[in-house]
């Protein structure tokens, strides 16, 4: 499917600022994107080093000047940016409203736009990017398959999962810091833990990814683990001093909070 001509950005946070850059990367996948003023810094950025992109700040010339509209709003002021607006029944329209349900997103919107939810990570803007996409859309899924690849959720529940899987980013960085700051803590200087540590977890998520589909993540572990060896001792300490048990809780925790 055709991508659209022209794409409006309402909200210019880290995520439009990744989109942006994705979706204008040589060779350019669209001609024209708007983008709103709201966070000058990210705007005149853009502007300056993209020739495609115009800032507006307007919001509603963004709306009537697009053929998709992605909200990319805090929640805490999604509302206020959006009643206002003045949607066309069948525009497209994408969220990347954090937390934000359907239901309120179309009583905000108040017209029958064609609505879909979605989730980019901020790799979008090197086309490296994984985005679930809700409900499934030809035309949105277009859109993110430019910018790494876009998976369909047939159902809320499934996008509400992998929208928890997602929380995860911050823990992985953390766990490579904390690992780092050991080693510092050990006599390591830490610009050689970082070194070391980089490209071993580039390599272990390399692994993962070309690994066949039916071997399960747990496989892996084993393979990575000699019997008795270091590895294995790492795993099992984790599991048995309840890490597996904080990370569950941790991910219930955020499903909850997505979900209700």
């Amino acid at each position: 499917m055709p991508l659209p001509q022209k794409i409006g950005f309402i909200g210019t946070g880290a995520i439009t600022d990744a989109m942006v850059r994705g979706l204008l990367a040589k060779p350019a996948a669209v001609p024209h994107v708007m983008v709103s003023m709201r966070s000058a810094d990210i705007s005149a950025a853009l502007a300056a080093e993209f020739p495609q992109v115009l800032v507006s700040n307007d919001n509603q010339a963004i709306v009537d000047g697009c053929d998709t509209v992605v909200l990319a709003i805090r929640p805490q002021i999604a509302e206020d940016v959006i009643r206002p607006l003045r949607f066309r029944d069948d525009q497209r329209v994408i969220s990347v409203v954090a937390a934000t349900g359907r239901q309120a997103l179309r009583d905000w919107i108040g017209a029958d736009v064609e609505l879909t939810q979605a989730i980019p990570l901020p790799f979008v803007s090197r086309r490296k990017g994984v985005t679930a996409v809700y409900p499934p859309d030809e035309g949105t899924a277009a859109i993110f398959n430019v910018l790494g690849n876009a998976v369909e959720c047939e159902t809320k529940a499934e996008y509400d999962l992998l929208a928890t899987a997602s929380a995860l980013m911050a823990t992985y960085f953390g766990i490579m810091h904390r690992t780092t700051e050991w080693l510092a803590e050990n006599g390591l200087p830490e610009e050689k833990g970082r070194a070391y540590l980089t490209p071993l977890f580039a390599g272990l998520a390399e692994a993962a990814a070309h690994a066949e589909e039916d071997i399960k993540f747990i496989d892996l572990s084993r393979e990575f683990a000699t019997r008795g060896g270091l590895n294995e001792q790492v795993f099992q300490d984790f599991d048995g001093e309840g890490g597996t048990d904080a990370l569950r809780r941790a991910l219930d925790g955020v499903l909850k909070r997505i979900s209700r």
